[in-house]
């Protein structure tokens, strides 16, 4: 389940305890902008089970008929995006802008996994050995049935799309529970279906707080994809293992950035910039610290600086970024930042004085210890620190020491060898002299590393993430050689041992 809502600008339940009605509230403002029912486990299962009734029908289709309905699904969505962009900007507080794009990379998701799941998933042959000529052998990926997606607060169209649009491309069903401080958006999106197809429930929404999320991973369903906080994960993982439903999980982090001594550095710093306070740093996509090379180090954090004193949040259109969506995570903030400082890191831009609620003005930190929870904790808000190092390998160590980066940016102006350095990393993707910008490609599978991800969305691996393997063997003639029988000829293994010897025992 997501992280629960705290009581605060955001989300609110309508009074004290656990109520039948959740308010979702404007984060710049604290206006009302839906009220929405929390549903009770009868009305989960019942959502369910049309799921299942569904799942049957949309598996029929085949691969040409379920990209018919997601290309008009997708078509849907393009003509109002008007009002889902308007509706997220005040869910969340983004601007018109960062809103737009959002919309925009998701429905580039679902365009993507309409149009190559029957490439991906679709029965093919495959190659038998010597002994097994006389079989074809072929795979193939089926739906898994019914998949239960819990979304996130910060980017509550986008990221959950990397898991519906190629959970229904593969043919599967899906309950999707939005976070409950951008419960709205998860409705329209629902609706934006049902508008479609309003006899069969392909997509449905359930609408709740915690507990209606954890009743989602008890339901039974066929897999559950997560993306959240740390401790969200966890407990995702252990309810889900009590019925042995298997998991997909994005755990929200951040990202690093090395900058080498040949790096563009205009290039770099606005790079950095960009991915630590876009979305107020609300970003698993994003710059959390960037690593510089000494000689360089005192050139980029001017250049940082210069731009990050630019910067200006607000709610109104010319705003750099907006709110922080969950209140709670000021207070995350502000604990890292005085950390940060307390352990003898410089505050360049800003500071605690940056952070007003429900704005907090960028904040670059330069010299940060390792072990401060700046560095250690996920780092959710519009903060870049900046740390030198002596060399690419050292970054490469302090990187995998954190262990806590779904990816990170290299800004280099020698391309040749970087991929050897970044297979030192361990994380899920690694761009060279960019940062943000391959959330924009939808091939491209995204997942984090031991903790930072189990799974993968997006891509190949997104569409065969919702689907189970099914492998066919056709015999086709009598095998020449015969060893899968106790009537062998002894005639037969003695050929099979002397190909044997032939094929493997000689050296190349």
């Amino acid at each position: 389940m997501a992280e629960s809502a705290q009581p605060g600008l955001a989300a609110r339940p309508g009074g004290t305890g656990r109520t039948n009605v959740l308010t979702s509230y404007d984060p710049r403002t604290g206006e009302v902008v839906g009220n929405y029912a929390v549903m009770s486990s009868g009305e989960l299962h019942r959502t369910v089970r049309a799921a299942r009734s569904a799942e049957k029908w949309w598996a029929e289709l085949g691969f040409a008929g379920r990209k018919r309905w997601l290309l008009d699904w997708k078509r849907e969505i393009a003509r109002r995006s008007g009002e889902l962009v308007a509706l997220l900007c005040e869910e969340t507080g983004k601007p018109e802008a960062d809103a737009a794009i959002e919309v925009l990379l998701a429905v580039e998701n679902l365009d993507w996994a309409a149009r190559n799941a029957s490439r991906t998933l679709d029965r093919r042959r495959i190659g038998s050995s010597w002994l097994t000529r006389n079989q074809r052998a072929t795979v193939g990926y089926l739906p898994l049935g019914v998949v239960g997606v819990l979304g996130p607060w910060n980017n509550p169209v986008f990221t959950p799309m990397g898991s519906i649009a190629y959970a229904m491309a593969a043919g599967n069903a899906v309950v999707f529970k939005p976070h409950e401080l951008t419960t709205g958006v998860g409705v329209w999106l629902a609706d934006s279906w049902s508008r479609l197809a309003p006899n069969q429930p392909v997509l449905q929404v359930v609408t709740g707080d915690k507990a209606t999320g954890t009743a989602l991973c008890r339901a039974k369903v066929d897999k559950i994809a997560y993306a959240g906080s740390e401790a969200g994960a966890r407990e995702v993982i252990s309810v889900c293992a009590q019925t042995m439903t298997p998991v997909v999980v994005e755990r929200s982090g951040k990202g690093s950035m090395v900058v080498h001594v040949d790096a563009k550095l205009d290039d770099a710093a606005e790079a950095a910039v960009f991915g630590a306070m876009a979305n107020a740093g609300q970003n698993a996509t994003g710059v959390q610290r960037a690593y510089v090379a000494q000689s360089v180090y005192d050139r980029f954090l001017d250049l940082v600086a210069d731009q990050a004193r630019k910067l200006r949040p607000g709610a109104d259109r010319k705003a750099s970024y907006g709110p922080m969506i969950l209140e709670s995570q000021i207070d995350v903030v502000r604990r890292q930042v005085r950390d940060a400082v307390a352990r003898g890191g410089r505050a360049v831009v800003g500071g605690l004085d940056s952070i007003r609620d429900p704005y907090i003005e960028p904040i670059v930190l330069a010299e940060v210890p390792e072990e401060s929870i700046a560095i250690t904790g996920e780092g959710i808000g519009p903060v870049l620190i900046v740390n030198k190092v002596a060399s690419m390998e050292e970054a490469a160590e302090r990187i995998n020491a954190v262990g806590t980066d779904v990816a990170v940016s290299v800004f280099t102006r020698d391309v040749h060898e970087i991929e050897a350095f970044a297979e030192q990393l361990r994380v899920g993707v690694v761009t060279i002299n960019s940062s943000t910008a391959y959330a924009g490609i939808p091939a491209l599978p995204f997942g984090g590393v031991g903790e930072y991800g189990q799974g993968h969305s997006h891509g190949d691996q997104g569409l065969r993430e919702f689907s189970r393997t099914l492998a066919i063997t056709r015999k086709r003639y009598q095998a020449p050689v015969n060893l899968s029988t106790f009537d062998r000829h002894p005639r037969h293994l003695r050929l099979a041992k002397m190909i044997f010897r032939i094929r493997h025992g000689r050296r190349p």
